[in-house]
């Protein structure tokens, strides 16, 4: 059973950094899609980053350049480096999987399969 365990979440001053963690169990996750979404409550659910087998990556629009994803498969954990925060990332942050490998990407990946609980990430202006 695949568990997800995220942390590196917290509070931060508009410009500052943060970077968020997650802990994959029950799999080794190499062959799958892996992404983080956020959401703010009342809003949608928003994919933020996505990273698939080969280590290829794609952004939204609104963190394309100051985000960045990457895994460490020894490690079996996946990353999310934030920099140049605004007070618009504010937001729940989750890390999420799937193992059907195609289609990862933000545009073209709406859910996953298992999700983690979240950290909360919030950006001071």
């Amino acid at each position: 059973q695949v568990q997800l365990v995220e942390s590196g979440g917290g509070s931060v001053q508009a410009g500052g950094s943060l970077r968020l963690s997650c802990a994959v169990s029950g799999v080794t996750y190499s062959n799958y899609c892996m992404g983080w979404f956020r959401q703010v409550p009342g809003k949608e659910r928003e994919g933020v980053a996505f990273i698939n087998k080969a280590g290829s990556t794609s952004y939204a629009d609104s963190v394309k350049g100051r985000f960045t994803i990457s895994k460490d498969n020894a490690k079996n954990t996946l990353y999310l480096e934030m920099n140049s925060l605004k007070a618009e990332d504010t937001a729940m942050y989750y890390c999420a999987s799937d193992a059907y490998p195609h289609f990862c990407t933000v545009k073209t990946r709406l859910t996953m399969a298992v999700w983690g609980q979240g950290t909360q990430v919030t950006v001071s202006s």
